[in-house]
């Protein structure tokens, strides 16, 4: 799978889950914590990233650096599918 499908699969959740179809509301680069998501919000991000692409997010893993932003999430999932092959 390649960051572009990644990308638009976490979009979709996001859009879908916490914006209502809203997608003009989430710029990619912009936080997620407090403007899209919340401390559940990121339990539950975690949650279908594991389900959708089969990959295991380790709880010293959701952190800022991976989850502040769709990028983060983005280039998170790309390294740790990576990581599997």
């Amino acid at each position: 799978m390649n960051t572009t499908d990644i990308h638009r699969d976490i979009r979709a959740f996001l859009v879908e889950k916490f914006l209502f179809g809203r997608a003009e509301e989430l710029r990619d680069g912009d936080p997620l914590q407090g403007n899209v998501i919340d401390s559940t919000g990121a339990l539950e991000l975690a949650v279908f990233l594991q389900e959708h692409f089969a990959i295991t997010v380790e709880d010293d893993e959701v952190v800022p650096e991976n989850f502040n932003s769709v990028n983060n999430v983005v280039t998170y999932v790309a390294r740790k599918l990576g990581s599997q092959a």
